[in-house]
């Protein structure tokens, strides 16, 4: 039987080792032979930097990394294979059904099924019987490429009105693939694990008007995480629907209808309006419940630095005076900075910053006394002072931007009763279609992938590749406190992936095939193809957040 020498990894950051296999034998072959020796389960592989799934063959020699769900990519392969089993156990036990796969929340999905009555809790224990069923059973999840035509009259056949009028007007999907999960079909936009026995770990959980579909986070694949309500964030969301409503956008193909039919000007002014409002209702409650020390903190390119501003002007127009300074300039000298478990610089946690000096530099502005504010040079990684040499004001408000403020840890030292906490990220209630969704995550790569380049000269494989340091920072230090803020402002545009679209597709598509970002850029590339593009985005207010990211913004 023929042979072929591949290179080998069981992780991302571990060492090629070559290996000779059977020719056509499957990449699941392959993970079964190594996962004894791997601490989670293996769901996929990058072969020449192309994600597969692990029902294909090796049929040359190639380079081979096996991925478990700690891979983005992975991760969400493994939530698009949950969501087809769901939808199926649903059609098994309550029959068809009109399903609606929302936003992220509580560490899940956040799901309605629109039927009348709504299911009950008996029923929804019916529907989680069946996935593990399904599971038990290891059922294949069948895929079938068809040509549009096809694919339309699948959909006319199976339902699901969004997916037609998407497909309907994307005239460059010459094929289409479908998955099937034991005779059930449904269209989802990437890739797939190769059968359900691969989904090892779920919970189905009621909750207000909907349903939870929990699934286990990236940092911990082998169970499922403590549930915690998320509150603001259900608050922050419900805000968004309605938002949409109003805008009479739910999906991309309500998106681009708008885009084609030359209302985009009209929309960018809405959504700018309604974010002008929602930051005139913070600055009152500020000033109203007279806090002193503002605190934003959000997580990457969530547009931190714009909203401080003008919140600000806001702040401003109600007479008050605030003075904005950033944690960024209580960094340490790089040279003290702590280091990683992969012994490089951690920029990321609470622990690089001089919290002591911070502290003492507020409350003496608090207390109207005078602090030497440090300006932090990030090419020479040191703090300068005797720049910015500051007197305090009597009743001034602080507006503190940085990605530690709702960590009590970075103001221990400052009375609690002055404090006003505010979570701000790009949150879309904008669907791909009903059970495609737009993960939150993608919004800010894309957002931090055109900043990179157009100020600092960072090309989008290098974002790419450092943006798994930055979400694992993230989850450390600012998702765990979400939960403290006082108000939750969610910075995305309904409009804005039709804009972000022109300037991120050029830099996706310099990303050649041997660069180890490919598989990524490939993933966002096939993602951005279902929007029409804004090209003409002169209606962008110089202030507006996404300005921060494509340029022009009045705050630079």
């Amino acid at each position: 039987m023929d042979e072929i020498k591949v290179r080998l990894r069981t992780d991302p950051r571990a060492p090629f080792r070559k290996i000779s296999v059977r020719k056509g034998s499957l990449l699941s072959d392959l993970a079964n032979e190594y996962q004894p020796e791997l601490p989670y389960r293996i769901l996929a592989a990058k072969v020449n930097n192309q994600i597969r799934e692990l029902n294909k063959t090796i049929d040359e020699p190639e380079d081979i990394t096996l991925l478990d769900m700690r891979v983005n990519a992975v991760n969400l392969m493994y939530q698009r294979s949950l969501s087809l089993l769901y939808l199926k156990a649903i059609q098994d036990v309550l029959g068809r059904a009109d399903v609606f796969l929302g936003n992220s929340l509580n560490k899940g999905i956040y799901t309605m099924i629109r039927r009348e009555p709504k299911p009950t809790g008996e029923e929804l224990a019916a529907v989680e019987r069946r996935m593990r069923e399904l599971v038990r059973a290891d059922i294949p999840f069948v895929k079938e490429i068809v040509d549009r035509e096809t694919a339309l009259a699948h959909l006319r056949e199976d339902g699901g009105a969004a997916k037609m009028r998407l497909l309907e007007s994307a005239a460059d999907f010459e094929w289409v693939a479908f998955y099937a999960l034991d005779g059930f079909r449904n269209y989802f936009y990437g890739q797939m694990l190769p059968s359900a026995g691969y989904i090892e770990h779920f919970e189905l959980r009621a909750y207000r008007n909907g349903v939870l579909l929990r699934f286990p986070h990236p940092a911990k694949p082998d169970g499922i995480p403590p549930y915690a309500d998320e509150e603001k964030l259900y608050g922050a969301f419900e805000e968004a629907n309605r938002w949409g409503e109003l805008l009479g956008i739910s999906v991309t193909a309500d998106l681009n209808e708008r885009v084609r039919s030359g209302g985009a000007v009209e929309m960018i002014q809405l959504s700018e309006a309604l974010h002008e409002k929602s930051i005139a209702r913070i600055a009152d409650r500020i000033a109203s419940e007279n806090k002193r020390l503002v605190l934003i903190a959000g997580p990457s390119s969530s547009g931190k630095t714009t909203f401080a501003h003008r919140l600000c002007i806001q702040l401003k127009v109600i007479g008050c005076d605030p003075l904005r300074l950033g944690t960024d300039d209580y960094f340490l000298d790089r040279d003290d900075c702590p280091l990683d478990a992969f012994g490089e610089k951690n920029f990321e946690d609470l622990e690089a910053l001089d919290a002591e000096r911070f502290n003492s530099d507020m409350n003496a502005l608090l207390r109207g006394e005078t602090a030497d504010i440090p300006r932090y040079d990030f090419r020479e990684g040191r703090k300068h002072f005797g720049e910015r040499v500051t007197q305090g004001k009597a009743g001034q408000i602080l507006v503190i931007e940085g990605i530690h403020g709702l960590n009590g840890r970075l103001t221990a030292s400052i009375d609690d009763r002055e404090k006003f906490r505010i979570y701000i990220s790009p949150l879309t209630a904008l669907n791909i279609d009903e059970h495609n969704r737009i993960p939150t995550t993608d919004i800010r790569l894309l957002r931090r992938m055109v900043r990179d380049a157009r100020t600092r000269g960072i090309d989008a494989g290098k974002t790419i590749a450092t943006w798994p340091a930055v979400r694992a920072g993230e989850d450390r230090n600012i998702f765990p406190f979400s939960g403290e803020a006082d108000v939750l402002f969610n910075s995305a545009h309904i409009y804005e992936l039709a804009v972000l679209k022109k300037y991120a597709m050029p830099l996706l598509g310099a990303i050649a095939e041997a660069e180890e970002a490919y598989s990524e850029a490939y993933r966002l590339k096939r993602f951005l193809q279902f929007f029409e593009i804004i090209e003409d985005d002169g209606a962008v207010v110089n202030n507006s957040i996404l300005r921060e990211f494509i340029g022009g913004s009045i705050f630079e």
